[in-house]
C-alpha cells in the first residue's frame, strides 16, 4: 500500500482537465488489458465539470474514451428517485451519460422505499456483473472517482458512521443524522479493491478537511476519506490552489 499522490493544479477547471486525462488513460489501459472499462462515478459539483468536459463533442477529450466498452457504476446515491434534483444519477445522466452512450449504466435503484433493500439490490448487481457469485472478494473497478465533503466524508461514508466498519457487505445504506436521510454507498473494502482511485477536490471550503485527511494531527482518528487505501496504490488527489491552501509540501506531491 503506497502513499497518496497529490497533484496540485490552479483551479476547478484544471482539476477537471487533469482528471479527464486520468480517465482517458485508465480507460485505455482497461480496454487493452480486459476488453472493457468499469468506472464508479461520484456526485457533486466538482465532478460535474469533469463529466461535461468528457462529453463535449468539440472538446479535447472527444473520442478518447471507448464508451461502447464502458460500464458505468456509482459510488453512492441519495435515497431519491432518479429524476430528483439531488440524484447523483440524474446529474451524471444530464452532463455525461446521455451524450456519450456507454455500453451500460448500472444505477442504484434509490427510488425503492427501503434504502437497505436498494443497497442489497445494488450489491446483487455488482455480484452479477463482476461474476463474484457468492464469493467474499469485492469487485475490482478499473477506476473509482471520489469527492471530499467539508466534514471529511467521501462517497456516503460519514464520520462516526457504522458503515466505516463494514467488512462483509459491499453496499450499505446508513442513516446520516447530519443530513437527516439515508444514503446508499459502496463500502471501504470495495474502494480498496479498485485499480485506481482518484479524488477531485476544489474550493477553499475544502482546505481544512483536505489538510485533516492528508496531514492529520497526531493521535487524531482518520477521517473517512483518509481510510480509502487502495491495495493497488495511491489514491491520487487532484486539488486546486484554494483547496490546498492549508497544505505544506503534502504527501507524494506530483
Amino acid at each position: 500500500m503506497s502513499a497518496p499522490v497529490l497533484r496540485r493544479v490552479a483551479d476547478a477547471d484544471a482539476v477537471a482537465r487533469t482528471a479527464a486525462e486520468l480517465v482517458v488513460e485508465a480507460a485505455s489501459r482497461a480496454v487493452a488489458y480486459r476488453g472493457r472499462f468499469t468506472v464508479a462515478l461520484s456526485g457533486g459539483s466538482t465532478p460535474r465539470r469533469l463529466y461535461a468536459l468528457l462529453a463535449d463533442a468539440s472538446g479535447p477529450f472527444h473520442g478518447r474514451v471507448a464508451w461502447r466498452l464502458t460500464h458505468v457504476f456509482f459510488g453512492d446515491e441519495r435515497h431519491v428517485p432518479p429524476d430528483h434534483a439531488e440524484s447523483n444519477y440524474r446529474m451524471a445522466r444530464e452532463t455525461l451519460l446521455d451524450r456519450v452512450a456507454p455500453a451500460s449504466v448500472h444505477r442504484i435503484l434509490a427510488e425503492m422505499a427501503d434504502a437497505n433493500a436498494a443497497a442489497a439490490s445494488y450489491e446483487a448487481e455488482l455480484r452479477r456483473f463482476f461474476g463474484e457469485g457468492g464469493g467474499d472478494v469485492p469487485p475490482a473497478f478499473d477506476l473509482v472517482l471520489l469527492g471530499l465533503g467539508p466534514d471529511g466524508h467521501t462517497a456516503s461514508l460519514f464520520p462516526g458512521s457504522a458503515a466505516l466498519d463494514e467488512r462483509v457487505r459491499w453496499v450499505v445504506a446508513p442513516y446520516v443524522p447530519t443530513v437527516q436521510a439515508y444514503r446508499i454507498t459502496l463500502t471501504l473494502p470495495v474502494l480498496a479493491r479498485a485499480r485506481e482511485v482518484v479524488f477531485l477536490v476544489s474550493g477553499r471550503e475544502k482546505a481544512r478537511p483536505l489538510a485533516d485527511v492528508l496531514a492529520p494531527a497526531p493521535g487524531v482518528a482518520p477521517l473517512p476519506a483518509a481510510r480509502v487505501r487502495p491495495d493497488a496504490g495511491g489514491p491520487i488527489w487532484i486539488v486546486d490552489r484554494d483547496a490546498a491552501a492549508r497544505l505544506a509540501g503534502g504527501p507524494g506531491e506530483a
